[in-house]
């Protein structure tokens, strides 16, 4: 029996419409517990995935990290112009769009692609790959633990 991308996927996958902004996102990361995002046009076709280092990586250039302590909290004793430069940062996670800091040359694999060929990928320190269909729609995701529960279920 040959095995295909979409016997291991995982159907249940969120994901961002392009426009959604990074408040947004940062919000089904944190609900969802998930640590990546595939980004869909209007179509549900994958453009781009959206990773939460992305978004570490855009709030430190955006003072939004730098000003948290380590309880979480602003410090009462960081100067005025700092607390500015948070709250812009925070606004500016309110408009900025996902597009903005998404990874654009998402890999990516059919749902026809062989098993074997998709832990081949994977092995390439990728931890997880979204499925499109033959027109590009998004219809799952393969994460290392789903590759590892298909292989564990064969021959149950």
């Amino acid at each position: 029996m040959k095995v295909l991308a979409k016997d291991i996927m995982n159907t249940d996958v969120v994901s961002v419409k392009m426009g959604s902004t990074l408040k947004e996102a940062i919000r089904i990361f944190a609900d969802r517990g998930v640590g990546i995002l595939p980004v869909v046009d209007q179509e549900e076709k994958l453009v781009g995935m959206l990773l939460e280092s992305d978004v570490l990586e855009y709030s430190g250039k955006t003072h939004v990290l730098p000003m948290l302590d380590s309880s979480g909290w602003i410090s009462p004793y960081d100067n005025a112009n700092e607390r500015t430069d948070y709250r812009q940062g925070i606004d500016l996670l309110t408009i900025t769009t996902v597009e903005k800091v998404m990874t654009k040359r998402a890999v990516s694999v059919k749902d026809n692609l062989p098993g074997n060929e998709v832990a081949k990928i994977m092995k390439k320190r990728i931890k997880h790959i979204p499925v499109v269909d033959a027109t590009g729609k998004l219809c799952g995701i393969i994460g290392r633990g789903d590759l590892i529960n298909y292989l564990a279920s064969v021959d149950e």
